[in-house]
């Protein structure tokens, strides 16, 4: 097949590395595989892969009409037998390049934490979690298979040697925590910042340890100030920021103890390094074999109290936890390559993207139910651009509306 994948961004962020590591596993296939995405930093990651890659400009409607059209036309000249969009505009873009290119099939990837209402309910899909395929299915949407966030086990692996503490200061001899992250308000600021805390306090404490945050976004002057309070507390260097790294492998690697969240907290899993989930309202818990059913059912993130609490406390007492107990981290770390390798790998996630994407192509689309369908996604649409600009002259728009936190809660609770 001839396919087109259109990742939502290129900046660096663990969605748009699956969208293009699948893109080159299902090239690896057999396929003919091409990227159409803005600039950014992971176009050279595009240019590694030896992909094809289409430039579309970074500033934007979103959705666009002008890249929907420029969509029909690479359909048209490079007989693209399916679109795959990551995330809403992405997909809404290709139904609209399709509408008269009826050969061309459109399917779709969600990694955002909930599906908003006005996506098209014919397009099939894969979602990161089960509670969030039960909850689309409920809402309507007619075939939506999981695809757990997939991990390169081959090139994330335990024995890649690394300098990466020695190139940033990082003490060789202290228990080193890792979080590798965008640092943004949407999922990652609460636990970034409860990291920072904790660590500040642990040192405070005596404790040995050292933090560094790999990552870059618009929430790092927050981060920073909380890195600042921490190191002014302990009275030397716990936490450190290396702003954004176009490779963060040797971070994974230099690690002891990853805390994070979603493909992030995958990656590191396939280091071989336990992990501490963190999310919202307060949630970390510790990754082990009792706990580790709740984050295969519900993804690699959580609201409200843990096992431990919630907030601070609960966060620096997993991290103590681990960092006094070096048998315990060796027997956590093993299990957490063990889990990834097993259900996580890469080759099978792409294995599973093609038959979707045969399915898409070759699968009944009726026009009239698709025709209304589109309809139904345009007039949700015009709303949701409505009530953002309501939200915009009144000072509350959110950047992310699919990974807000109110959102979130309103659907566990309707579950």
């Amino acid at each position: 097949m001839k396919v087109l994948v259109y990742p939502h961004a290129m900046e660096i962020g663990g969605s748009q590395l699956n969208a293009l590591q699948l893109a080159g596993a299902v090239r690896d296939l057999g396929h003919e595989v091409t990227v159409l995405s803005e600039p950014g930093p992971l176009v050279d990651y595009v240019r590694e892969l030896r992909l094809p890659h289409v430039e579309i400009p970074l500033h934007r409607r979103r959705p666009s009409a002008r890249v929907a059209r420029r969509l029909g036309g690479l359909i048209d000249d490079l007989g693209i037998d399916v679109v795959h969009g990551h995330e809403w505009p992405p997909v809404l873009e290709a139904v609209a390049a399709t509408a008269n290119r009826r050969d061309t099939a459109v399917y779709a990837t969600v990694m955002s934490m909930s599906v908003v209402p006005f996506f098209p309910k014919t397009v099939p899909m894969t979602v990161g979690t089960e509670e969030i395929r039960a909850a689309a299915i409920a809402a309507g949407h007619q075939r939506v298979t999981l695809l757990e966030p997939p991990v390169d086990t081959d090139g994330d692996r335990p024995d890649l040697e690394t300098s990466f503490r020695e190139e940033h200061g990082l003490d060789p001899a202290v228990p080193l925590l890792a979080m590798v992250c965008r640092l943004v308000p949407e999922l990652k600021l609460e636990g970034l910042l409860a990291a920072c805390d904790a660590v500040g306090e642990l040192a405070v404490a005596g404790r040995k340890v050292q933090l560094v945050i790999v990552g870059d976004g618009r929430s790092r002057p927050e981060v920073e100030a909380h890195a600042a309070r921490a190191n002014e507390l302990a009275g030397s260097r716990v936490v450190v920021l290396t702003g954004e790294i176009s490779d963060p492998r040797p971070a994974y690697a230099a690690a002891d103890v990853l805390v994070g969240q979603g493909g992030s907290a995958l990656r590191g899993m396939s280091f071989g390094k336990p992990l501490v989930v963190v999310g919202e309202r307060g949630f970390s818990e510790l990754l082990t074999r009792e706990t580790a059913p709740r984050f295969l059912s519900a993804g690699w993130y959580g609201q409200g109290p843990g096992s431990r609490g919630s907030g601070v406390p609960a966060l620096r007492d997993a991290l103590d936890h681990l960092i006094g107990n070096p048998g315990l981290r060796k027997e956590l770390g093993a299990f957490s390559r063990e889990l990834v390798v097993e259900r996580f790998s890469l080759r099978g996630a792409a294995e599973l993207l093609e038959r979707e994407y045969t399915a898409a192509r070759y699968g009944p689309r009726p026009l009239a139910p698709l025709a209304a369908d589109a309809a139904r996604s345009a007039a949700g649409l015009f709303g949701y651009k409505l009530h953002r600009k309501y939200q915009g002259l009144r000072g509350t728009a959110r950047t992310d509306d699919a990974n807000a936190n109110p959102v979130l809660s309103r659907e566990r609770a309707a579950r």
